[in-house]
């Protein structure tokens, strides 16, 4: 029981949540780009969160079933099929054998997850099945995307009722970003005009993101230091290079670095950035670590609750 890998896409991954508890050793988190789209998808088909996916990424992908199942789509508008039949993410779609469903262009969004019942079956390494293209782990070979003739193993499943997430919990991924910081303890290494210029500027994303981390453009950010002794980094973390250009860390960041920090998003936060691309706007607003544990508990007893 497989989906066989008919057309490659421009960056198919499987993921799950993560590899956690290796990064003294210099192996990354990896995991989905977007957390909140993951979780839904497993949600919507009664699968554990962790469950492996497929991560889409600007699509152009053709998968064909080889047996029935279930799938959830979730995440962004990749312009998808279900055969002839155009499918919204956010639901979940019956799949018969010899079906395909297509990922085309993106409308709106950049990442498109694709679960199935019982999640992708395939061998952990490191407690993690999370693809990571950088450090060759992961996935169905040494981290890389998907090729054509690449199979996606799953288990027998039974049709279920059609599943569709609540209108509330779906990002709107064209409108404004406002994204919340949490000032670290270098913050105090930036003049209070600096972190007044960050929190009241537009920055755009620019040509220079993937899953390492996510480059903005827009007035730069002064800091006192050149640099500091390298240190581990967290997800959603704030890098200010030389040039004062802001750069989120996102999943597949290097474990450790030597750029000044002025803080970090939330994980929920820097998975909507994920969303967007080049071109797009984004603000930052003060948040501090109250905020985003509530956001966190109430996002949490949603994937929790039946």
């Amino acid at each position: 029981m497989s989906f066989e890998v008919i057309k490659p896409g421009f960056l198919a991954l499987i993921q799950d949540l993560g590899r956690f508890g290796f990064q003294h050793m210099g192996v990354t988190t990896g995991g989905p780009m977007d957390e909140h789209a993951f979780c839904w998808a497993n949600r919507l088909l009664g699968n554990k969160l962790n469950a492996p996916q497929l991560e889409i990424t600007f699509g152009q992908l053709t998968l064909k079933a080889h047996d029935n199942t279930c799938i959830a789509l979730t995440g962004a508008d990749l312009n998808a099929h279900l055969n002839d039949k155009k499918v919204h993410p956010w639901r979940t779609y019956q799949v018969r054998k010899g079906d395909t469903v297509t990922f085309e262009s993106p409308i709106s969004g950049l990442r498109s997850y694709l679960a199935v019942i019982g999640g992708f079956q395939l061998e952990a390494k490191l407690g993690s099945v999370a693809s990571v293209p950088r450090e060759q782990i992961g996935g169905l070979t040494n981290g890389e995307s998907l090729k054509v003739g690449d199979r996606l193993f799953f288990l027998s499943s039974r049709d279920l009722p059609h599943g569709v997430a609540p209108t509330w919990a779906i990002p709107d991924y064209q409108a404004p970003l406002e994204l919340g910081v949490m000032l670290g303890y270098q913050a105090k290494e930036f003049p209070n005009t600096e972190l007044m210029t960050l929190l009241s500027s537009e920055y755009e994303v620019s040509q220079n993101i993937d899953r390492m981390g996510y480059r903005l453009t827009g007035k730069p950010i002064r800091c006192n230091r050149d640099g500091i002794v390298s240190e581990g980094i967290a997800y959603g973390a704030i890098q200010i290079p030389q040039d004062g250009q802001p750069i989120v860390l996102m999943k597949d960041r290097q474990t450790i670095g030597g750029y000044p920090k002025v803080g970090s998003l939330s994980a929920l936060d820097t998975g909507q950035l994920a969303q967007r691309a080049p071109g797009s706007l984004v603000r930052f607003c003060m948040s501090d670590i109250a905020e985003a544990e509530a956001k966190r508990m109430l996002f949490n007893k949603a994937m929790t609750s039946r």
